[in-house]
């Protein structure tokens, strides 16, 4: 349940803080990404954001590396938001470093990144993260 949390919050957070260019359906609103889709804990992430999404009528396309360790994925994922007009980005960076330069691409395009699970860095390569202190 506190995954599923965790996602519905940082959707929540990005709608409030871009507004209604959210809302609009005829784009995509934002991006998961996630650092594979066959970990349990970002399935649930998943599922949570999905369920965020289509309570507060957010489109939203979801991303995954296709192993853990998969950075290329992960910047194509980047890439590919950025280019569909995305307005933010939720991402579990599996390389908080190698992720840092494609992620400040997107935020000069004017997309919120928030990082989820795994902080950038530096920290500040994010507008927001939403992470635990696992040791």
């Amino acid at each position: 349940m506190k995954h599923l949390s965790l996602s519905t919050v940082a959707l929540s957070l990005a709608t409030l803080i871009s507004g209604a260019a959210y809302a609009d359906n005829h784009g995509v609103g934002a991006c998961l990404i996630t650092k594979t889709d066959t970990n349990p804990f970002f399935v649930k992430m998943k599922e949570g954001a999905i369920a965020g999404a289509e309570a507060n009528g957010i489109k939203l396309q979801t991303f995954a590396g296709k192993i853990d360790g998969d950075v290329d994925s992960q910047v194509q994922a980047v890439e590919t938001c950025i280019a569909s007009g995305a307005k933010g980005i939720l991402i579990t960076p599996t390389d908080s470093r190698a992720l840092a330069p494609v992620v400040q691409q997107a935020r000069d395009n004017g997309l919120l990144v928030i990082a989820l699970d795994t902080p950038f860095e530096p920290a500040d390569t994010a507008d927001a993260t939403f992470a635990t202190d696992n040791f």
